[in-house]
């Protein structure tokens, strides 16, 4: 029985340490291609354009970043030509925004980041929930942890169509993408669990309006984009068509048209790569004129939502990876209707970063987001360990079968030997 026990344990813990090296494995990417050595800049650069040119269709900025100050910058267009002052929509990219200038007032002391947004909401209110509503404050919805179960990625209004207000779209989006409830409300227990919520930055964008008293657009004009240089960033779609928007693209690279949103601080930011270049270069590490104070900074970049067992969610950012010299690799992406598709990435401790905005190009910036994170850290990035798990499901479903049929057998030949045949 002794022996039984201790084969027992042995397979269990063979079974732990493989789950460990399994998921060790896919972090640091030991099935992946060499993406080259970290000091050769240069060699990064030209690859990734080279992977922009060699799509062929739609519109894509891209910019790297070292130490600090600009490396390389590449433009490519197969409608209007862009520069780094063409603007693009940001789509979710919008929300690490946004989250800047709901930090601004927790600075100027108009906010308290853990109170409830009940507090100084006087508009709309959430619904009552049998989770209750107190537990709902900025800190949390800037995190994705408040409880909310809308689910929401907008899909935005096409030309011509009437835009629900914030407030209605707040009680039911009437523009949810697929298999989103679509409705802001609290479903989980707030600080529970992390869940994706774009009603939760709507609900941001209320409560900025609330405690400054002035529209969203005209706040983060006055409190983020002049003070940042971002001379172009605009919330408001006629004004960034008028200002020169990078011409629209569907997924196989045909022209579509823009669509304008109820919520912009969760979707619909405009902006030149000049712009968040400046954006980016004030939240890095020694930054002349910081984005935030110290404080703020940090709490920013630090841990504040998990998924499987991983840090991913700062306040207003994604965690991506551990950095090299400590930290995490911050930022957002943004996925809209059609193609559009954004990422900017920083290691705000080094002073580099990565920028990529597109139309018509489903999946690059998310891909060379994804390289660079690689190649800067030596670490997978946690968006793209969402797409693994089928593969890591299946290696380690097949390694738990090899150790379980192999305790068996040994179990088998056990029992064999504990009981000889008789001639």
């Amino acid at each position: 029985m002794r022996k039984l026990s201790l084969l027992i344990l042995a397979a269990l813990l063979a079974m732990a340490l493989w789950t460990a090296l399994v998921v060790t494995g896919a972090r640091h990417g030991w099935l992946r291609a060499d993406p080259g050595p970290r000091d050769d800049v240069a060699s990064f650069f030209s690859t990734s354009a080279a992977s922009i040119d060699a799509a062929e269709q739609g519109a894509v900025a891209f910019v790297l970043i070292e130490k600090g100050e600009v490396f390389g910058e590449h433009y490519v267009s197969t409608g209007a030509p862009v520069t780094r002052d063409t603007l693009f929509q940001l789509a979710s990219l919008s929300k690490w925004v946004t989250a800047l200038g709901v930090l601004k007032l927790a600075a100027d002391g108009k906010l308290d980041l853990d109170a409830p947004v009940s507090r100084y909401l006087t508009r709309w209110q959430l619904p009552e929930s049998k989770f209750g509503n107190e537990g709902v404050t900025a800190r949390r919805l800037l995190s994705h942890t408040a409880g909310l179960t809308d689910g929401l990625g907008y899909l935005g209004f096409e030309p011509e169509t009437p835009v629900q207000t914030l407030e209605a779209s707040l009680t039911e989006a009437a523009d949810p993408m697929p298999g989103a409830d679509g409705r802001t409300r609290v479903g989980l227990a707030p600080g529970s669990a992390w869940s994706y919520s774009g009603g939760g930055y709507a609900l941001l964008e209320l409560l900025i309006e609330e405690i400054s008293g002035e529209p969203f657009a005209g706040y983060m004009k006055r409190a983020v984009f002049d003070p940042l240089g971002m001379s172009q960033a605009t919330f408001d779609l006629a004004a960034a068509e008028a200002a020169g928007l990078a011409p629209c693209f569907d997924a196989g690279g045909a022209p579509c048209a823009y669509r304008d949103f109820a919520a912009p601080a969760a979707a619909s930011l405009h902006a030149s790569a000049a712009d968040l270049v400046r954006f980016l270069e004030a939240q890095m590490k020694g930054a002349r004129d910081p984005a935030l104070p110290p404080g703020l900074a940090a709490a920013m970049s630090a841990p504040h939502g998990s998924q499987f067992g991983l840090p991913i969610w700062g306040l207003g950012v994604m965690l991506y990876s551990e950095a090299p010299g400590g930290g995490h690799i911050i930022g957002h992406e943004g996925m809209n209707f059609a193609a559009i598709e954004t990422t900017a990435r920083i290691d705000p401790a080094t002073g580099d970063g990565i920028l990529v905005l597109a139309t018509g190009n489903p999946g690059l910036p998310a891909m060379l987001g994804g390289e660079w994170v690689y190649w800067h850290a030596g670490r997978v990035d946690v968006r793209q360990i969402d797409g693994m798990i089928p593969a890591l499901g299946l290696a380690l479903l097949i390694g738990w079968a090899v150790i379980l049929v192999l305790a068996a057998l040994a179990v088998w030949r056990m029992r064999r030997s504990g009981n000889p045949k008789t001639a």
